[in-house]
């Protein structure tokens, strides 16, 4: 069963997270999926953007806690999305948690529909967004930032942009997005490629400085006792032993 669907219109491939049943979470065999058509993506002289969308109502639920992936998968992943040698575009129609937002940061260009919700809900399950921290961080404003990854509360679309997570918000994503595209497939290749090294070098000296920390601290956390009283918690859908 394949977990990324692909078109191509004009130029620009989209590849969708397809795991409804799942909520689109980041199992290991969807990063695994979505690495290898970024992969493909990147080789293809025809490719000139890439939109990475989802189906169902959920761009993404974050980590598969029955399936996760690797942390070092998920950051190769991201940083992935960031040194691709062509745009990458965030289309959201639906809510995004967790992980997912580390997909969002790691995009040059991300656009979500008015009717969207986020949420760093790590913190509620015993963990921190730490992996998605390395291209979060250098892109969102910290002080904005502090509140959501502290509380695990959901936040608007217009929140969203104001952290810097979101590039847009719009009642129709498609028609925001349609000049973007086009003036990507009026840009050269050659300048594209270059214009977005530009824009990512922050952002790949963060992984360069702190994947290594920030991968341990992920396993460490995920493998504690209030990671797994957290996960069952959420799990059995009722509150964590914490919770007062």
């Amino acid at each position: 069963m394949t977990l990324i669907g692909q078109t191509r219109e004009r130029a620009v491939t989209t590849l969708s997270l397809d795991s409804t049943a799942t909520r689109n979470a980041l199992s290991a065999a969807l990063v695994t999926e979505l690495a290898e058509a970024l992969t493909d993506c990147a080789k293809d002289p025809d490719v000139r953007a890439v939109v990475l969308t989802h189906t169902g109502t959920t761009f993404s639920a974050g980590a598969d806690l029955r399936d996760p992936p690797h942390p070092d998968a998920l950051v190769q992943l991201l940083r992935q999305i960031v040194e691709l040698p062509k745009p990458v575009v965030a289309r959201v129609t639906g809510h995004v948690r967790a992980g997912g937002l580390g997909l969002l940061a790691a995009c040059d260009i991300a656009a979500a529909s008015t009717e969207s919700t986020f949420a760093f809900t790590e913190v509620r399950i015993g963990v921190a967004p730490a992996v998605i921290s390395l291209p979060l961080l250098p892109r969102t404003d910290p002080r904005a930032l502090a509140r959501h990854y502290l509380t695990g509360e959901r936040f608007t679309p217009a929140e969203a942009v104001h952290l810097g997570l979101l590039t847009t918000t719009a009642d129709d994503v498609d028609s925001a997005l349609s000049p973007i595209l086009d003036g990507i497939r009026r840009s050269s290749p050659q300048a594209l490629a270059e214009t977005k090294q530009l824009l990512t070098a922050r952002v790949l000296e963060t992984f360069d400085r702190d994947a290594a920390h920030l991968t341990a601290l992920s396993a460490r956390l995920f493998s504690s006792d209030q990671a797994r009283e957290g996960m069952t918690a959420f799990l059995e859908r009722r509150d964590a032993a914490w919770v007062v």
